[in-house]
């Protein structure tokens, strides 16, 4: 096992800048589109599904200057919001977290199912499953039992990226196989320990911060690197954090977080091309 990509949770502008870091450090002359693995959370489900299908990079960043299609509201109630908070605040362990965030988001007034799904499906340019090996995070809403859908777990690629980007109190949970489930992101941002094993890692960021329960991405980042792992950790400069405001979700903030992601690819290539390339 040699290389892998994971990219981590972040709404909209999580997305734009991830495409901004991608095609940035391509455009300096480090691809990471050969990654034998790649992990996507949440938002990074989204962009790792289209990594691992061959898209080009430079193609999907101007795709962020694009506005998107209309969608359902995407605000998180004040309540919601606030039972979130003491779900991760009062939870010993993941499955905790996730079975508290998974109460809050089967009885929150959200989009349907099915306009959740015509969401995805406008958004995510591929429909099947690549021969990449591809990774997309979950959470039973029922039980808070982390879970991975990859090519032979049975769930559709818009099935399990619906799922990974169901966030809590803002989108409904997606039922595949008759469970539903929630944001991969109520167990870690970027669940980055799924590239145990793999020689050479790139972790893509927009939140790095986890509390509690939830697990950090320097925590798994320790853990990869004390396992052996090379691994570059790449999270948003004061210049990307200042363009995503405090709305993750904002559309209007996808075109300056893009291009804050190009910008920084340029001042990491080198420290990423080290981790990439090592033998």
């Amino acid at each position: 096992m040699s290389r892998a990509l994971v990219l981590g949770g972040g709404g909209l502008t999580g997305i734009s800048w991830e495409w901004g870091i991608l095609s940035g450090l391509a455009a300096a002359g480090v691809d990471l589109s050969d990654a034998d693995l790649v992990v996507g959370t949440s938002a990074g489900s989204m962009v790792g599904a289209q990594v691992a299908s061959g898209l080009d990079f430079q193609e999907r960043f101007r795709a962020q200057f694009v506005p998107l299609p209309p969608g359902p509201p995407t605000r998180l109630a004040r309540r919601d919001l606030a039972r979130s908070a003491w779900a991760v605040l009062s939870s010993r362990a993941s499955d905790g977290v996730g079975a508290r965030l998974g109460r809050i988001a089967l009885g929150a007034e959200t989009p349907s199912e099915d306009e959740h799904a015509r969401l995805i499906r406008s958004r995510l340019p591929v429909r099947e499953w690549p021969d990449r090996p591809l990774m997309i995070t979950a959470v039973d809403a029922g039980t808070g039992t982390f879970t991975v859908f990859d090519r032979s777990s049975g769930a559709t690629l818009l099935e399990a990226v619906g799922a990974s980007c169901a966030v809590p109190g803002v989108y409904p949970p997606v039922t595949i196989g008759g469970r539903r489930y929630i944001d991969g992101g109520a167990r870690s941002s970027t669940n980055a320990d799924l590239a145990a094993g793999y020689r050479s890692v790139v972790v893509i960021a927009p939140n790095t911060q986890g509390f509690r329960a939830i697990e950090s991405v320097a925590g798994h980042v320790r853990a990869l690197r004390r396992a052996g792992s090379e691994v570059a950790l790449i999270s948003p400069d004061a210049r990307s954090r200042r363009v995503f405001g405090r709305d993750s979700l904002d559309s209007a903030r996808r075109p300056p977080a893009a291009g804050a992601g190009r910008r920084q690819a340029a001042s990491i290539a080198d420290t990423v091309a080290a981790v990439w390339e090592a033998r």
